[in-house]
């Protein structure tokens, strides 16, 4: 491999919670570090500043279906999708979609509480929180999506409008 646009050798470097998580059954037993990498991830949890949490679901949609950016070929000038799609059905209708994570069809139909607000922006921000060794991205934490995209995501999973939820 070789360093190429903003695909860097970086990416290569693990930190604890990967290097953790590659060595799964080692950590297996040990509910401490493991805790204690849950709490890390929780930690680093950064909820919107305004206290809102919903943005456009027209344009998560959007970021929704974008698979580009942080690849090598990728204009870093344009803004990083989610593709959310290549593991999550979300829209009923859409025909390709991934099935490595759970469906989120009729996500919105939780509610919109303060809990389920956390909740759902902990879980896109930083999915580890919840589950230490998820191979979902840190989509927050990592800074691939802004906290604007990560609100019109919100938007697109528990808007009553959106597609998800119809």
């Amino acid at each position: 491999m070789k360093a190429k646009n903003q695909a860097t050798m970086d990416r290569l470097n693990q930190d604890e919670l990967q290097a953790a998580c590659s060595n799964a059954d080692n950590m297996a037993g040990d509910a401490a570090a493991m805790e204690a990498l849950r709490k890390a991830a929780e930690a680093s949890v950064v909820y919107p500043a305004d206290g809102n949490y919903i943005g456009d679901w027209k344009n998560g949609n959007v970021v929704a279906a974008n698979g580009k950016g942080l690849q090598w070929n990728d204009d870093p000038s344009e803004p990083n999708g989610g593709n959310c799609y290549a593991c999550h059905q979300l829209d009923p209708n859409e025909v390709a979609y991934g099935t490595l994570g759970p469906s989120l069809t009729n996500y919105g139909m939780r509610g919109q509480s303060e809990m389920m607000l956390k909740y759902t922006w902990a879980k896109i921000y930083n999915p580890h929180v919840y589950n230490v060794c998820s191979h979902m991205p840190r989509f927050g934490s990592q800074k691939i999506l802004t906290e604007q995209q990560l609100k019109d995501i919100m938007a697109l999973l528990l808007d009553p409008n959106s597609p998800v939820n119809q």
